[in-house]
């Protein structure tokens, strides 16, 4: 039997992260891991070694397609696959990402309040508070917050996205347009077309 590695146990870290926000949404901001790693790995060493072995959404998804059967394990359809579908929901995603910094933008600078909402699909409310007690920061660092709640909307929506069709296809569907991985694969291109140059 093969032995299991720590990293195969990064599944946990996916399931604590939505917990952590949920109980206060400031941990929402450790979700940047998610998005700074596996840029690193593609810049720095030209790989994807973290979609590949330390992405902990993908390892749930792969956990609850295959081990808890709750996919219907159907072959993931070519259209998602394809290159215009994956540069087009990362164009979508990057989108969405730079509205919310924009989000972010206008309450630092005070043209904008505050807004307490996680938002499913960019436009549903969710339908419970995620915690945030306003004494924790001076309202000057309101953008801190702001960015908590989109980041976590942000997160939430793409694991969403992933069940679905995880449950739909294979477990790993969300895979094959994930917009890390996207761009990942992108910049791994690129480098090996530099050093081939």
């Amino acid at each position: 039997m093969k032995s299991r590695k720590w990293y195969n146990y990064l599944w946990i870290w996916a399931i604590i992260y939505f917990a952590l926000g949920f109980f206060n949404i400031l941990f929402a901001w450790l979700g940047l891991i998610d998005f700074l790693l596996p840029l690193g790995f593609a810049v720095f060493g030209g790989n994807k070694l973290f979609c590949n072995s330390f992405c902990g959404r993908g390892q749930l998804f792969n956990i609850l397609g295959t081990k808890l059967r709750l996919s219907r394990n159907k072959t993931t359809p070519r259209s998602l696959s394809s290159k215009w579908f994956r540069y087009g929901f990362l164009i979508f995603f990057l989108t969405m990402f730079g509205n919310m910094i924009f989000q972010t933008y206008l309450v630092a600078g005070e043209a904008q309040n505050l807004k307490q909402a996680v938002k499913l699909f960019w436009t549903f409310s969710v339908p419970w508070k995620c915690t945030y007690t306003p004494e924790l920061l001076p309202e000057n660092l309101n953008w801190i917050v702001q960015f908590s709640y989109g980041f976590y909307s942000l997160m939430l929506t793409s694991t969403l996205i992933g069940l679905i069709v995880m449950v739909l296809y294979k477990p790993r569907s969300w895979c094959t347009f994930c917009p890390m991985g996207t761009m990942t694969q992108g910049i791994c291109k690129l480098k090996k077309e530099y050093k081939i140059k």
